[in-house]
């Protein structure tokens, strides 16, 4: 019984005789001689299989266990199928918010662009001799400097980034 159990776990884990053995420290022909029913572990080795395993002692020791089955592979199978729909319609609601979040940010450059091509930069007639109105106008000159420099450099990557996000028929 245990002999069966050790080598239908290890097989269900994927593992081979000699994967599991360096798991166990051992060489792979303990292995084979426990799967053959020709030595049996140590109490000690037992609880190191059963951890190595993934799997109680007594699982090993009590219960037959059956290798996984044609049944068992497809009722897999229907449930990766199953999370990989459900991984692809996140994947597709993701891309859409992506999208649409890169159509708000080039109406947001573009609007701020055209609002400051309106005011003319009105803080340059300001009077920086008042603390308040020149702490206004540095922050105002330093926004303007910026987004200036910066404004297009996001707006062609908005404009790639709706490009490469949108919905391909």
């Amino acid at each position: 019984m245990l002999n069966e159990n050790i080598k239908a776990i290890r097989k269900s884990k994927g593992l081979s005789q000699e994967e599991l053995a360096i798991k166990l420290n051992v060489v792979r022909q303990t292995i084979s001689k426990w799967e053959q029913g020709l030595s049996v572990p140590d109490s000690d080795m037992l609880i190191s299989l059963s951890e190595a395993l993934e799997t109680s002692v007594s699982t090993l020791l009590g219960e037959t266990v059956t290798e996984a089955k044609a049944d068992d592979l497809k009722a897999i199978s229907e449930k990766l199928e199953v999370i990989n729909l459900q991984l692809a319609q996140r994947k597709e609601v993701t891309k859409k918010i992506l999208h649409w979040c890169f159509i708000s940010l080039c109406a947001i450059v573009v609007i701020v662009f055209v609002l400051l091509v309106v005011l003319n930069s009105s803080y340059m007639g300001w009077d920086y001799s008042n603390p308040e109105t020149a702490v206004i106008g540095v922050g105002l000159h330093s926004f303007e400097w910026l987004f200036m420099r910066i404004a297009p450099i996001v707006l062609i990557g908005s404009i790639v980034g709706v490009f490469m996000t949108r919905k391909k028929q």
